[in-house]
């Protein structure tokens, strides 16, 4: 993460004001609201191509770090960077330390086909058949299907991003454009597609996850979600050479009240993997569970509104508001720290994270004058985002 170290400043941040095209917007220092004693922490708020983010400024040893916020971070690191640096520059630091610098990167492949999940909730719309690969790795069998299918929209999910970046070179290569490819946690993904109008989901040698079975692709939520939105006939295709991820599926997909499976040990397929290879030059059984969709489901209406429509009175709200977790059956709220623009009367941040037990969001809200608001960007329309939306306005206004 990039970062500068330095021992003094010779001038004081004045906010607003400007350097080398990087603006600085506010100053928030950290709430002691948990009666606990820390040293300060202060957020800036910054602006640079149009972009808003948050550095971090705070005592380290006797100097001072300043870096990147992890929760509003943006892309290119570049633009992080530039703004760290301006700031030093803007205040005049000594620094001791920095790794800021910018050096020609390597050729990146053409990112077209990448998309982040924004695009999905607001702008995806095709008239295909989708098929969705959760968890592609080397992208061996995605692009096989996508080349021997090319009237199928088909949508690759990878968290791992030298695997993203492995298989959009070879779409370029091999000229394939019938692939999306989205970093992001599968298990709330399906709630962005329209029921009935997927063909086949493939969830290929997922890990397994023995010692944190939470953490698994197969509950019964993402099983349900993926019922929603198969059409008829559609698939669920599980592929494992781990016996007990496959005992858990499929005592899973055995209580379901709905759908039907089938099981296949050492099936062939067309194209495998490269760990496939290696496991059945070993002797290890291949086990498929695939789940088949029986009937058609109503489309699913997100009705939401993630605005604050009362004013919050900020400085009253941080004396009484409770650090303890708000847990419910689909969603949680934790606020976990508090700081104040002390320019501005009434106003500050409210550090929160809420939403799935699966995917929680990290969300500050900046209240300015008491008028509220998500910083950078509204959370995503998940179901479990909006009921913890709706708490969090009750929270904060009563």
């Amino acid at each position: 993460m990039p970062h500068v170290v330095f021992d003094k400043s010779n001038r004081d941040l004045t906010t607003p004001s400007s350097c080398d095209g990087v603006d600085f917007n506010f100053i928030a220092k950290s709430y002691n609201f948990t009666q606990k004693k820390r040293k300060s922490e202060y957020k800036i708020a910054v602006k640079k191509d149009e972009k808003e983010f948050f550095l971090t400024l705070k005592p380290k040893d006797e100097k001072y770090l300043l870096k990147a916020d992890k929760i509003t971070r943006v892309t290119p690191v570049d633009i992080v960077k530039d703004a760290i640096n301006s700031y030093a520059k803007h205040v005049e630091a000594n620094i001791v330390f920095t790794n800021t610098q910018s050096f020609n990167q390597k050729i990146k492949p053409d990112q077209k086909y990448l998309k982040n999940i924004d695009f999905f909730v607001n702008d995806f719309k095709t008239d295909k058949e989708i098929q969705i690969e959760i968890g592609f790795g080397s992208g061996r069998h995605l692009l096989h299907q996508a080349k021997n299918n090319p009237n199928v929209q088909f949508i690759g999910l990878e968290i791992h991003t030298p695997s993203i970046e492995q298989l959009l070179k070879q779409v370029n290569i091999q000229n394939i454009e019938n692939i999306l490819v989205v970093n992001y946690d599968a298990r709330l993904f399906m709630e962005f597609i329209q029921s009935n109008k997927v063909g086949k989901i493939f969830v290929h040698f997922p890990v397994p996850w023995d010692k944190k079975p939470h953490r698994r692709i197969y509950s019964n939520a993402f099983v349900n979600e993926a019922l929603r939105v198969l059409k008829i006939g559609g698939t669920l295709e599980l592929r494992t050479d781990s016996r007990k991820y496959f005992d858990f599926c499929t005592n899973l997909l055995t209580n379901l009240p709905k759908g039907k499976i089938s099981i296949d040990i050492n099936r062939d397929l067309a194209i495998s993997s490269k760990y496939e290879d290696r496991w059945k030059k070993q002797g290890k059984a291949i086990y498929d569970v695939l789940l088949y969709a029986e009937q058609e489901d109503k489309d699913i209406d997100l009705n939401y509104d993630f605005t604050f429509n009362e004013k919050i009175e900020f400085d009253e709200i941080i004396k009484t508001i409770s650090t303890k977790a708000v847990v419910d059956e689909d969603f949680f709220i934790h606020i976990e720290d508090i700081f104040t623009i002390e320019e501005m009367p009434n106003s500050g941040l409210i550090q929160v994270t809420f939403g799935s037990f699966d995917r929680p969001v990290n969300k500050y809200i900046l209240v300015e004058s008491g008028d509220a608001k998500y910083f950078q960007d509204s959370p995503l329309p998940t179901s479990a985002n909006i009921k913890a939306h709706n708490k969090l306005k009750e929270m904060l206004t009563k």
